[in-house]
Order: structure tokens, then C-alpha cells, then sequence
């Protein structure tokens, strides 16, 4: 939690105020202790003297390993499944029967409860999450509702950005976070909530005031085992719906009703962009819009609230950016606002980092767009957007890889979709990690089925590459990394980044020209 320090309020807890909260099995060793706990981690190499250490057993080590060097650290209490054969009468021990339930019970009440005393607004789904918080948390703060977000890799509070690792921390690192949301002043929070953070307890005990389906399509298949089971664990976030909160679904996606299941029917707010489909749901309110006009910037749509009909500009491309606004808009809704002040407000946003974010500069007669991409589904939809509006005559190029270690069920998938739709295609390397670049590209390369591609595991040549050959009124997409400001190869992680690498050719190309061609 070293990114949390600096004007942080330090926390203390005593045993006694932990032990009320905390659901437990048993009582070990120093059950007299009163010196009070000043953090709660579950990473032993954190642990300073007075802390809370919980042992939590994970896919590659078992925090039950590490109770002994976390108590030579100075850990005063332990939360464990199971008692080590040594332990140290100056320790208290808590026996629980799930340690990372009870992590997440703990920071809850070491963190003096501050998602109870928050607005928190959780979306799910495979692709765009990032772009719905975002848009949610635009129109809240513009709406006079100050809001933090926590996702991809990052916590906005006001203008304070915390660098995070993961899309929802863990439960500690989180209701830390919450903390220090709710010590800025703000009433609300708007976070991404994966699977992989339902499944692990990352936000057991949260209720959430609105829950957002945004779609479910293939990905995280090497942790899931179906795609059942990776809907069983979406679904979870709308058992934590709040008496009073809300569920908005993308009812065009067809996993729509197996999420509303367990939220009540006055509590369901459906949005779609396709006349006549509901599916079975019979929601409480319907939220619709209709595209009237696009472009490679924007589209203009008319947006159907329960009460009103009101036209705007939505200023991200795509079909797909429409139900993100769609979907902004019915949580709006459903926390009171106007439909005028949420249009208003969901029109003013024109980008978010890495997600179809076009490269601009007026001097190149092609477009280059960045995005976050790395799944069939939205690789198929922000190809399809394109390549539906590319010119007569121009080309659209795609350069693209799979990350290494993941799911590899997906990959030929998307050498499928990229030569289907694109014009010029280029494999390179994502974030190969511990795989060899080449065998991931032989993976993508198996499921192509048209037209001509090349293979250039070094993303920095690959781009180079594909700008070299365009032509004015031509297309760019480099899918994949979008917002990341990294790549991972071998274990080690290097800098890169999408957009600097297409903003620095840009830089080399017009230096390099005579002033009439830069005209």
C-alpha cells in the first residue's frame, strides 16, 4: 500500500473492535492482547510492527507459509484457516473457515466502514467497463455528485490519480481506497468490478447502490472453465445489490437475464439499442437510444429516457460507445438526475485514454486509433465500427497480438476476425509474458482464413510498420494494450506505449518533409 501513504489519517483498531466484526471459528495464543492493530495485509513483505497479517492461500504461494516471518515482522494478530504447528504467545491467533472473506471483513472495519457511508456504483462485464465508469463518473462530478473511480490500473480522486496493479485491488488495498475517497469529501465511487475480484472474495461484503452489465463474451477462459461458470461469477455482483440500489443491463447481450435473475423487477433499468428485443426481462424502466448519424468521431443519437426524448452527440465512435453512454445515462437516472443535465454532461466527454482513442494530427491526411481491444468480441467491434466508416477506396490496417499466459482459446478467433475485416493485417507481440512471441503469433496466425498479413513479433517495428504504409484516408488500429504505458516480456516489464510510439513517427515523419508537403 506504499502508493496510499504521504496525507492519509493512520488507522488503528483494537482486537476487541475486530473481533465483533469479524466472523471466527476460534481463538488462539495471546487472546488477552489490547495493543491496538495499525494495519491489515495479506502480504507478508508489507507487515510492520502492530499489524494485522490475514493468510490467504493463493494460486502460486499459501499465505499460511509466511504466518512466521509476518509475527518476526511484528505482526500482533494473525487471521489463518488453520493453526501453524509453532506459534508465538505474544500473537493472537483468529481461526477462520475463509481467510479472504475475512480479509475483506476486516479492512471493512479497520478502515472505519467507509463503503457503508459511499454511493458505490460497481460495473461488470467483459468489455466496457472502463469507458462506462468513466462516463458515470464525468456526469456525477458534473452533476454536483463528487465521485472517486477505481479500475484499470488507476483511482481518480478529484484530480489526484493513485497508480493501482489491478482492476479491483484487494480487499484491504480497496476499502483503503474507499477511505481515502470518502476523506476527500466525496459521496459517491465508481468501480470496475471483475470476475476475478468476485470469485476471491475481493468485495465481499460491499453493497453496491447500482450494479452495471455492460456484455459477456470470451475471455478469462484459463480462469474460468466455461462460460457459464464466468457468468455464475458475474452474477455475483448483483446478489449485493443494496435494498435501495438499482441493476442497469445491456438487455441486446444475451447473458442479460441470467444477471437480472436476482434483482427484483422494480429494481431492473434495461437499456438497448435494437427495437422490440427484451428477452424475458419485464424491467421497471427501459432506456433506448437511436443512432441517427455517425462519423469516425462521433455519432448522433437520440436517447430515449422513460420520461423524455432528447437528442445529443455522443463523442466517442462506435455503435458499442453508444450503449456505454446508454448505460452512463439510465444510472444517472436511477441516482436522480435530470435527463437534460445527464446528456449535458455525456456529450462533454470526447475521449477516454485508450479506449478507440484516435492519435490526431492534422497534418497526416490518415487516422491512427489506440484501444484497449484484447478480446474477439470487442476486437470484432472496433474493427466493424472502422471499417463501416473508412472511405471509398481507403484501407484499413489493424496491428494486433495475445497476451501470453491467458487464455489461448481466443487467439485464432482473433486472427480470424482481423483478416476478415481489415485490409492489411500485422501480427505482433502484446504481452507475451513467459511465451515465446512467435508461438503466440503461430496460435493468432492459425485462424486466419483471408487476404494477405504479416508477422512482426517487435511491437515497436510492427507499428512503424503499419504507418509506413498508409495512405491518406486510410485507418489505423493498434489493438491490444491501449492505455498501457508498459510491455511485459520474460518476466520483466518495459516501458511502451501505443500512442507515444504513433505520436513519435508522426514527430520523425513531418520533420522529414519539405514545408510545401507539410501543407
Amino acid at each position: 500500500m506504499a502508493a496510499l501513504t504521504g496525507d492519509f489519517v493512520q488507522m488503528a483498531l483494537s482486537p476487541e473492535e475486530l473481533l465483533k466484526g469479524i466472523t471466527y471459528r476460534a481463538l488462539a495464543g495471546n487472546t488477552r492482547s489490547v495493543d491496538p492493530l495499525r494495519m491489515v495485509t495479506s502480504d507478508s513483505r508489507e507487515v510492520v510492527p502492530g499489524s494485522l497479517f490475514v493468510a490467504v492461500r493463493g494460486y502460486c504461494a499459501d499465505g499460511h507459509q509466511f504466518i512466521g516471518s509476518a509475527i518476526q515482522r511484528g505482526a500482533h494478530a494473525v487471521i489463518c484457516e488453520e493453526l501453524p504447528q509453532e506459534t508465538a504467545e505474544s500473537c493472537l491467533y483468529i481461526i477462520v473457515s475463509d481467510t479472504r472473506k475475512a480479509l475483506a471483513e476486516a479492512a471493512r472495519i479497520f478502515y472505519g466502514n467507509a463503503s457503508d457511508r459511499l454511493l458505490i456504483i460497481g460495473i461488470t462485464g467483459t468489455n466496457g467497463k472502463t469507458t462506462t465508469a468513466k462516463l458515470i463518473t464525468a456526469m456525477l462530478n458534473s452533476n454536483g455528485i463528487a465521485s472517486g473511480y477505481i479500475g484499470t490500473n488507476l483511482c481518480m480522486i478529484g484530480d489526484r490519480n493513485i497508480v493501482l496493479d489491478r482492476t479491483t485491488p484487494e480487499a484491504h488495498a480497496l476499502h483503503a481506497l474507499f477511505r481515502e475517497i470518502l476523506e476527500a469529501g466525496c459521496k459517491a465511487v465508481v468501480m470496475e468490478v471483475s470476475s476475478h475480484a468476485l470469485v476471491l472474495q475481493r468485495v465481499y461484503g460491499i453493497r453496491f447502490h447500482a450494479a452495471v452489465f455492460t456484455n459477456l463474451t470470451m475471455e478469462h477462459l484459463d480462469f474460468h472453465t466455461s462460460m457459464q461458470e464466468y457468468a455464475v461469477a458475474k452474477q455475483q455482483l448483483f446478489d449485493q445489490l443494496s435494498s435501495d440500489g438499482f441493476g442497469v443491463f445491456n438487455i441486446d447481450d444475451p447473458y442479460a437475464s441470467q444477471m437480472a435473475a436476482p434483482v427484483d423487477h422494480e429494481q431492473q433499468y434495461c437499456c438497448t439499442l435494437q427495437s422490440g428485443v427484451r428477452q424475458s426481462l419485464t424491467c421497471s424502466r427501459y432506456f433506448k437510444a437511436d443512432i441517427i448519424e455517425s462519423t469516425i468521431e462521433s455519432s448522433i443519437v437520440e436517447l430515449h429516457f422513460p420520461e423524455a426524448l432528447i437528442k445529443m452527440k455522443v463523442r466517442l465512435p462506435g455503435m458499442f460507445n453508444v450503449m456505454n453512454v446508454l448505460e452512463a445515462a439510465a444510472v444517472g437516472s436511477g441516482m436522480g438526475l435530470l435527463p437534460e443535465k445527464i446528456c449535458q454532461s455525456l456529450s462533454a466527454v470526447s475521449a477516454v485514454d485508450g479506449r478507440m482513442e484516435r492519435v490526431r494530427d492534422t497534418r497526416m491526411g490518415w487516422s491512427a486509433f489506440v484501444d484497449y481491444a484484447h478480446t474477439p468480441d470487442a476486437l470484432y467491434k472496433a474493427l466493424d465500427t472502422l471499417h463501416t466508416l473508412k472511405s471509398e477506396g481507403s484501407r484499413l490496417v489493424v496491428v494486433f497480438g495475445c497476451g501470453g499466459n491467458r487464455d489461448k482459446g481466443k487467439r485464432s478467433a482473433m486472427g480470424r476476425i482481423a483478416s476478415e475485416i481489415a485490409d492489411e493485417v500485422i501480427l505482433t507481440s502484446d504481452n507475451p509474458r513467459d511465451e515465446e512471441p512467435e508461438t503466440i503469433l503461430d496460435d493468432i496466425a492459425s485462424g486466419i482464413t483471408k487476404g494477405h498479413y504479416r508477422r512482426i513479433s517487435d511491437r515497436a517495428e510492427a507499428i512503424r510498420s503499419a504507418l509506413s504504409m498508409l495512405k491518406r484516408r486510410d485507418i489505423l488500429l493498434v489493438a491490444g494494450k491501449g492505455h498501457e504505458q508498459y510491455q511485459e516480456i520474460a518476466g520483466k516489464k518495459y516501458f511502451f506505449s501505443d500512442r507515444d510510439m504513433i505520436k513519435k513517427y508522426i514527430e520523425q515523419y513531418c520533420s522529414g518533409l519539405p514545408e510545401k508537403e507539410k501543407e
